[in-house]
């Protein structure tokens, strides 16, 4: 019936009115709702016949907290429960606008897979998350979560799709995933209903499974009121209470609260809420779409969770028929001018001619299901960021948190991610690698209504699109130009986003075709990386983040936060890192003094947010001021063996090398402009970077082109293979904030003596790994096969023993093979990761299920001895 009406009929005529009692999943559930959406005592979501008023029974509103969470949501509950478990005597208070799981938790699938990501962060969450849901709530508040670990299959219908999830595999295995690889014969003995006629593999892991949303958010706030909690429903945050730049309380409709911190996990509503205290949180209500068959006698309940990408769609037992849950290609973002604070318990109305094809599309995994009814086509709002990636953290106001953004995948994350907050909020810092979940990252134009509308069309849809490590966003490119991109976009270039900007990926008159292996533009690639390494390249590198700290106490402010010495002589560029209290890395960048009360820190576009509030928040009644002048400045990057011949040509300055050493930076003309050059590299060669106001960058960048052997222009590809062969780390890429500088092999920048931030633990970790000690050291990797190309995740083993992961990896042209960055962790207890230990034994990397022979080295591949920099 259903594949009669939704080629030949109107996909209205398919909905059906609710029955007086619906089931609805939540990407699990066995969660039941009326029709009668705002009468609560009606509402009926778990056999077990837990309502929120029976744990929420507070009608009084505190007037004062240690801390207060806003949100009711799984991410609020989490929140609160693992505050108070990791410090029982904090004063926690959670307030919801209106009930206990009202805004999405109560929609959601409830898919509980720990199967799926590259990253320890979040694979650490869902690990824990699991337990949380299967074992330590069950035990603790005697609420089941209705956790069923029916299995998990994601299926792969393309050789892409098979090398993608290969390499997922090997890396969750690594992470302690019971992932095995299986058949499609496999597939359809644990899914009797699945057409396999286009699957090549399974990845099934046997213990992954389902939850039910309602049940896990109950059993959390059960938890956190057993624990001390308070919890107040019906109780909208109105405002946030600030002064000094530090939040000191909120106020609702009936009073004002008092807190030392507040945490916003609100979801949908958070940039509304985080707009009141002048926060970016450009998080985006889109549709989201699952229809639920009639009954289908042949579904057993306890069939797998099924996930086919390539069809967009998951699919697993609801009742006694199927859900199917869409993550269309193409989504739509809902309510982008604010989500109203009563709409509790929401739903939206399908758009039947829109996802038609989708849902023919994913029926045709389980064909039966179009010759059955549709039960229900529910639409309801789930929340996403323009990256994909969660908002966690401190925000720019002192003491006022957030946790928002889940990208759908807050309930099988939900337990890691209130675990992380609450470690954040109490410790005054994270239990994980937050680099890519700052939630400081966006910036100002991001929050734009136009820019939310086009990003999220496309976020929603990266949810199953294929994840090719070089692709990047193709929405909202180009918010931000370079001062000389209007002479570049007469060039043929492949544009990419870059925090906005628009960068340039490579110069070619065609479009990338990414892939996993050898991608249509790797001639291109390599001919800008050879032009840098022989001859000279230009490379636009202005979106990089450029800061003026000013003032008479502005270098020994510096100074304290580097482990270099940044407060040498003027005109000097130094490379250093800022630590911690515990001596953990916080930044990986460049100072420049210009003289005695200036300086300017050159940091990586991504981290440009974390940077600028590092500094604000470390002034300690110091003169200084930071000021943001990155759009002020251009920044072109000249790099390769003739860069000073070219530059000379245009400039009566003396540029030699006995007047301008490496790591010179001065105020000299070219062609008639006064800019500031700097000799540096982060290309491993004889280089400049010149920065030009942007009112003059076309004057520069014309003179440069116009000489008699101008410099070949480059892109950030060739950045990239240019870097990694010379084994330059990049903080927020392959270096963290859960790694010290001694471990990422940098320990060369610090200058001890002068009491700057994690000196201390610097001094205790060198005296740990005297004699050669260490149990944790990034190294650099070469691959010589060519048929390997490394990018990210991929394993390291030690006479077949995994020792370690790449963290970033590319081709590196100059020295004939993939080359990449990977961090090696001690395999056991006694066994150092010393010189001898490196230069011994049998090295390979796995990429998927291939192993390739290859060589690891403390020292990089190219110029180890850093002749070239000095020619």
């Amino acid at each position: 019936m259903l594949k009669y009406c939704l080629k030949y009929c109107n996909p209205r005529l398919l909905r059906r009115p609710f029955p007086s009692s619906l089931q609805f999943p939540g990407r699990d559930g066995y969660s039941y709702l009326s029709t009668s959406l705002n009468n609560n005592s009606n509402r009926r979501f778990s056999s077990q016949s837990i309502s929120s008023q029976s744990i929420s029974s507070n009608t009084t509103v505190p007037s004062e907290a240690d801390v207060i969470v806003i949100g009711g949501g799984i991410i609020g509950t989490s929140t609160a429960y693992h505050l108070k478990k990791l410090n029982p005597d904090l004063d926690v208070l959670l307030l919801e606008q209106n009930k206990l799981t009202s805004g999405t938790t109560w929609h959601a699938a409830g898919l509980m897979v720990t199967f799926g990501s590259l990253s320890h962060t979040s694979t650490s969450w869902r690990k824990y998350t699991k337990s949380l849901y299967s074992s330590i709530l069950p035990t603790e508040t005697a609420l089941s979560t209705g956790f069923k670990p029916c299995g998990f299959i994601e299926l792969a219908s393309t050789p892409d799709r098979v090398h993608d999830l290969r390499r997922v595999s090997s890396f969750n295995r690594h992470c302690g995933i019971d992932v095995r690889q299986i058949t499609p014969e496999e597939c359809l003995d644990r899914f009797p209903l699945l057409n396999t006629d286009d699957v090549l593999e399974g990845y099934y892991v046997p213990t992954d499974g389902r939850v039910n949303p309602y049940d896990a958010c109950m059993s959390l706030a059960r938890g956190f009121k057993d624990l001390g909690g308070t919890i107040c429903e019906n109780t909208p945050v109105e405002d946030f209470i600030i002064s000094n730049n530090t939040v000191t309380g909120v106020t609702t409709p009936s009073s004002a609260v008092s807190a030392k911190k507040v945490v916003n996990c609100t979801g949908m509503w958070s940039k509304q809420i985080m707009e009141k205290a002048g926060i970016v949180s450009p998080n985006q209500a889109a549709e989201h779409y699952y229809l639920i068959t009639e009954k289908m006698d042949e579904v057993d309940p306890d069939w797998p969770v099924i996930e086919d990408p390539e069809k967009h769609v998951y699919i697993r037992p609801e009742g006694s028929g199927l859900m199917l849950g869409l993550f269309e290609p193409q989504g739509i973002g809902w309510s982008l001018d604010g989500v109203s604070n009563d709409f509790e318990f929401g739903e939206l109305q399908p758009d039947w001619e829109r996802m038609a094809p989708y849902l023919e599309t994913a029926m045709s995994v389980v064909p039966a299901t179009l010759e059955v009814g549709a039960k229900n086509f529910f639409c309801g709002p789930e929340s996403f960021t323009p990256d994909n990636n969660p908002m966690l953290g401190e925000t720019s106001v002192s003491n006022l948190y957030m946790a928002s953004g889940m990208n759908s995948i807050g309930i099988l994350t939900g337990g890691g991610v209130g675990r992380t907050m609450a470690h954040w909020i109490d410790k005054g810092y994270p239990d994980c690698d937050v680099t890519q979940v700052d939630c400081n990252r966006f910036h100002p134009f991001q929050n734009t209504r136009k820019y939310r509308e086009e990003r999220v069309k496309e976020t929603i849809g990266m949810t199953y699109l294929q994840h090719y490590p070089n692709k990047g966003y193709s929405s909202a490119i180009g918010i931000k130009k370079s001062p000389i991109h209007s002479r570049l976009e007469k060039e043929t270039v492949a544009w990419r986003d870059v925090s906005g900007w628009a960068g340039a990926m490579y110069y070619a008159d065609f479009k990338p075709e990414y892939g996993w292996g050898k991608e249509n533009y790797h001639e291109v690639w390599e001919a800008e990386h050879s032009a840098v390494r022989t001859s000279c390249g230009l490379i636009d590198m202005s979106f990089m983040s450029k800061f003026l700290v000013k003032g008479v106490d502005s270098g020994r402010f510096l100074s304290r936060l580097s482990t270099a010495n940044v407060n040498g002589d003027s005109d000097t560029i130094t490379y250093t890192q800022w630590l911690d209290s515990r001596g953990n890395m916080q930044a990986d960048l460049t100072v420049t003094k210009l003289n005695d009360t200036e300086f300017l820190v050159i940091a990586t576009d991504t981290q440009h947010n974390h940077v600028h509030q590092h500094m604000l928040r470390s002034i300690c009644d110091e003169s200084v001021t930071v000021t943001d002048v990155t759009d002020s400045y251009g920044y072109i990057n000249l790099q390769g063996p003739r860069s000073r011949d070219v530059l000379q040509s245009l400039t009566d300055s003396d540029i030699s090398d006995s007047n301008f050493p490496f790591k010179t930076s001065r105020i000299i003309n070219i062609a008639d402009t006064s800019c500031r050059v700097t000799r540096i590299t982060y290309c491993g060669e004889l280089g400049y970077e010149i920065y030009p106001s942007s009112s003059t960058s076309l004057s520069v960048y014309d003179a440069l082109m116009s000489t008699t052997s101008p410099p070949k222009l480059c892109g950030l590809k060739s950045l990239s293979s240019l870097r990694l062969e010379k084994g330059y780390r990049d903080y927020g890429h392959d270096v963290d904030n859960t790694d010290t500088v001694v471990e990422a092999g940098l320990g060369f920048t610090v200058e001890m003596g002068r009491g700057f931030v994690g000196e201390d633990k610097v001094r205790e970790e060198r005296e740990r790994n005297r004699g050669g000690k260490f149990i944790k050291r990034m190294v650099n990797v070469f691959v010589p096969s060519p048929s390997c190309f490394l990018h990210h995740g991929e394993l390291v083993l030690r006479d077949g023993v995994v020792v370690g992961e790449v963290r970033a990896g590319s081709h590196g042209f100059t020295v004939g093979g993939a080359v990449g960055l990977a961090m090696l962790e001690s395999p056991e207890e006694g066994v150092f990761l010393n010189k001898k230990y490196i230069e011994s034994g049998s090295w390979e990397v796995l990429v998927g299920n291939d192993k390739y022979e290859c060589e690891v080295s403390l020292q990089p591949f190219y110029d180890p001895k850093n002749l070239k920099i000095k020619g």
